[in-house]
């Protein structure tokens, strides 16, 4: 429990055995529920997620989006924290994002990686890659957002009923974000984090993935009107 709120962290994971141990060893104690999705994993990531305390759901159907939408559902926590398993993200800024969430009076709290302070988290083309995304989004949805792809966010459970989450793939993290921005009376905040570089096999792929982002953001944006 933080503030009286049961607090729920789901975090997709494809064969991340080496990272997700860290993550989990690192995980505060007044986490309430680690819901771990196992995307179809080929190693031992969900062993050893169940050996360090995580409920593990498999998912079959691959996919970043798939996987959260399966945590989503299986989430009983009143508020929910996403990070990945790669240990890119640091599970001990929990306990700070959390006390901005409250004090801004958030109903989303968007975890930006900019600026990077450790060099080797994120390649030139990568940052390129997220500042083209986040200024498309920003320019569409007319609203500044320094981060459109980071996959740390904290948020109210109750507010996932109220959006439309379509994208089962890498979009989904500027989906959920955009879906917080347009809902009526729901507060968006935005907040710098620590980003590190990541355990074991680099999955995303930059030119189909950012391609695709972009091509999904006008057609969120679009389909809309």
């Amino acid at each position: 429990m933080y503030r009286d709120q049961r607090i729920t962290v789901v975090i997709p994971c494809l064969n991340e055995e080496q990272g997700i141990a860290e993550v989990l060893r690192r995980m505060p104690p007044f986490v309430d529920e680690v819901i771990v999705v196992d995307n179809a994993s080929t190693d031992r990531t969900a062993d050893v997620a169940r050996s360090l305390g995580a409920i593990v759901i498999r998912e079959d159907v691959r996919g970043y989006g798939r996987s959260y939408k399966k945590g989503f559902s299986m989430a009983s926590g009143d508020i929910i924290v996403t990070l990945d398993g790669d240990h890119s993200y640091p599970p001990d800024a929990i306990s700070y994002l959390l006390e901005a969430f409250f004090h801004l009076e958030a109903d989303f709290l968007n975890a930006s990686r900019f600026p990077v302070r450790d060099r080797r988290a994120m390649s030139f083309k990568h940052k390129i890659g997220n500042l083209v995304l986040s200024l498309a989004m920003s320019v569409l949805f007319f609203r500044w957002v320094r981060d459109s792809q980071s996959g740390m966010w904290v948020f109210r459970r109750s507010i996932l009923d109220r959006m439309k989450l379509e994208s089962d793939g890498m979009a989904f993290s500027e989906e959920i974000k955009i879906e917080a921005l347009l809902q009526p009376g729901l507060r968006f905040e935005e907040i710098s984090i620590l980003y590190s570089s990541r355990l074991g096999e680099i999955k995303l792929n930059p030119w189909r993935d950012g391609f695709y982002n972009l091509w999904f953001l006008l057609k969120k944006r679009f389909a809309r009107r």
